[in-house]
């Protein structure tokens, strides 16, 4: 099969590599569409020491499935492996399990390719009405889903009345956005530097979203949700999070620094770390994207996987206003959607 692998600090080849063996319980699926998440881009930069070269990235994925009675079957992909059976797993807690595995990480491939293996269990039947480019949104917009669930959870009001505030207009913050929509939150705000981004996130999914510059007239927040994850973003959720209120961080861009530590002290901010989503929370993102509860997710570029380290490169640089790029490997390389 052709795969798009990462070889070295901003090196990705595209090429030809064994196809991948389904062990027991696993099935064969040709993938359709495939993701490219900043987790994907601080490996691609030599960020992650948990994704070490060669490997191929991708963890973000909708196909169809190719082996076993469900064959024929399209399907969304939960790329989060847990062994079912530890505490974390038996209380619904399955993100926290101690032997995760995450297609993209060693010692699982990812799905930049044509053909990925996976555990049944991991799959959701998409219906008929959903495409695949969708479906295979269900991974990012779940990360925003479980985090805007556990800030629920730890507020002190009404949710219904809350002001909610997302930094980061990607995938994650426009996914965080749409679920604090979807969940009953609807004063919702989102704070994104790119103002072509900005521009297409008003016109796609109708939301009310700031300048940076603007955000400092804007008040203060029930909720904040950081889904981006650096220094700067941090210091903003901080100063921004009304006295009582809920940080949800989601953004994995730096590891250190940004929080204002005695403000949350002394006005009783709860601070919640929040990693993917449980099964259930996947499959309850699955349904709402089925409902159309999410919107119409229209707001991706769709690239042929052969042209993903151009994809890469643009994205780097700032070039893509679209919140996501898909890649899609049977696409015939033609001009990008």
């Amino acid at each position: 099969m052709k795969a798009l692998v990462y070889t070295g600090p901003e090196a990705q080849s595209y090429r030809d590599v064994p196809n991948p063996v389904p062990a027991a319980g696993e099935v064969l699926i040709r993938v359709s569409h495939v993701g490219i998440c900043g987790s994907d881009m601080h490996a691609f930069l030599g960020h992650d020491e948990r994704r070490p070269a060669p490997l191929i990235l991708g963890h973000e994925v909708a196909g169809t499935i190719l082996t076993g009675d469900a064959a024929g079957q399209r399907v969304t992909v939960n790329p989060l492996v847990t062994c079912g059976t530890c505490p974390a797993c038996r209380a619904g807690r399955d993100n926290l399990c101690p032997d995760r595995q995450i297609i993209s990480m060693p010692p699982r491939e990812g799905g930049f390719a044509e053909l990925l293996a996976m555990p049944e269990r991991n799959l959701v039947k998409v219906p008929g009405h959903v495409t695949d480019a969708q479906a295979a949104l269900a991974e990012p917009l779940a990360c925003g889903w479980h985090a805007v669930r556990l800030a629920k959870r730890a507020l002190e009001i009404d949710p219904a009345e809350a002001e909610a505030l997302v930094i980061g207009g990607g995938a994650i913050g426009v996914g965080a956005a749409l679920s604090l929509r979807a969940q009953g939150i609807e004063n919702i705000k989102v704070v994104e530097p790119n103002e072509e981004r900005a521009e297409l996130l008003r016109a796609t999914c109708g939301l009310n979203v700031l300048t940076p510059g603007a955000l400092a007239s804007a008040g203060l927040f029930d909720v904040v949700i950081d889904g981006v994850g650096y220094p700067g973003t941090r210091a903003t959720a901080s100063a921004s999070t009304r006295p009582g209120g809920v940080i949800s961080h989601i953004g994995l861009g730096a590891a250190e620094g940004g929080l204002d530590i005695r403000r949350m002290t002394l006005q009783e901010i709860t601070f919640i770390g929040t990693y993917t989503y449980t099964d259930q929370d996947f499959r309850d993102t699955a349904e709402a994207i089925f409902s159309g509860r999410l919107g119409s997710l229209d707001w991706v570029e769709i690239w042929p996987l052969s042209d993903g380290l151009s994809a890469f490169a643009d994205l780097r640089a700032g070039r893509v206003a679209a919140p996501k790029i898909l890649l899609k490997p049977d696409s015939s390389g033609d001009a990008h959607v």
